[in-house]
């Protein structure tokens, strides 16, 4: 069966939409198969995904994203196979980060979406635990034949000294995205939007801001937007901090997530390249002279 086949086969057996005939345009996506249909917004789950995707936390934490106005309507979800179906947003621009650097105040606008979600009260069924998730995805990958990059463990062994900082001044968790992938974010040039969350879960609001800046390459400017329009004016050293180490941690985390891809023989993407990539930048931020300064000022 061809993908579009497949994909209007998955619109026949969603009654709402059953009658559906019109043309699918494919979208992005690096594990899901994302089609535009009319007005709507087909998602097919990637394979694989079900190791280490929780599709009913995630049908709940997209319903509560859209009530908390930060991501489109929910019309169809089935926990069980994946497939999920929302309002397409049209004429909002899928973000990169060419676009997060071309398009002005886009930092400012992700931060304001990011600002609203994590303090609408919403509560979603998943606590996202950096550690345990690394854990976790070791587990999975103890499994399969793909080698980590050279001294993985090690960084891990460094970063208990993140840990016990973190654990010594917790913030309150927030719902919170945390894969803030630069296309997980559609701009209409006054607000955005924040779709895809597979991954969201109770976390510390820190850790999406530090991811978007990995993700879509902040220079020390779009980083400054983009913390002083969330916090509404310069942050404090231990709120930069926290930052700080999740953009370490992000890499360290996501390193894991790639190798998995590349186990699973994603064809999105070469996931080798990406996990080393990933790994290598995470090693040069924690071996530089401010990290450990970072780290402080979060514990103390």
């Amino acid at each position: 069966m061809r993908d579009d086949e497949d994909a209007h086969a998955a619109l026949r057996a969603i009654p709402a939409l059953a009658g559906y005939e019109g043309p699918l345009q494919r979208l992005g996506g690096l594990t899901n198969r994302v089609y535009r249909a009319g007005d709507l917004c087909l998602r097919m789950p990637g394979k694989g995904t079900e190791e280490y995707i929780d599709r009913a936390n995630e049908a709940v934490a997209a319903r509560e994203a859209a009530k908390a106005g930060v991501s489109p309507d929910v019309v169809h979800v089935d926990a069980r196979s994946g497939v999920m179906v929302t309002r397409f947003l049209d004429g909002a621009h899928t973000m990169s980060p060419e676009s997060f650097k071309a398009r002005k105040g886009a930092p400012a606008r992700a931060a304001a979406a990011f600002r609203r979600l994590h303090t609408s009260g919403a509560v979603f069924p998943f606590r996202f635990e950096l550690f345990a998730m690394i854990d976790d995805y070791l587990k999975i990958l103890s499994t399969r034949d793909v080698a980590l990059p050279d001294g993985y463990h090690d960084v891990v062994r460094e970063a208990e000294a993140v840990r016990a900082a973190l654990a010594a001044n917790p913030l309150p968790l927030a719902a919170c995205h945390c894969d803030p992938l630069c296309e997980n974010f559609l701009d209409t040039g006054e607000r955005m939007w924040i779709v895809d969350w597979e991954y969201s879960g109770m976390n510390d609001p820190m850790w999406d801001l530090g991811d978007l800046s990995v993700e879509a390459g902040f220079d020390g400017e779009q980083e400054e937007e983009m913390l002083r329009a969330y916090f509404g004016g310069a942050p404090s050293p231990s709120e930069r901090g926290r930052v700080v180490i999740y953009k370490a941690m992000c890499d360290l985390l996501w390193t894991l997530w790639g190798l998995i891809q590349l186990a699973n023989n994603n064809p999105a993407d070469d996931f080798r390249a990406y996990a080393d990539g990933r790994f290598a930048r995470c090693r040069a931020l924690m071996a530089t002279d401010a990290f450990p300064r970072h780290v402080a000022a979060v514990r103390g």
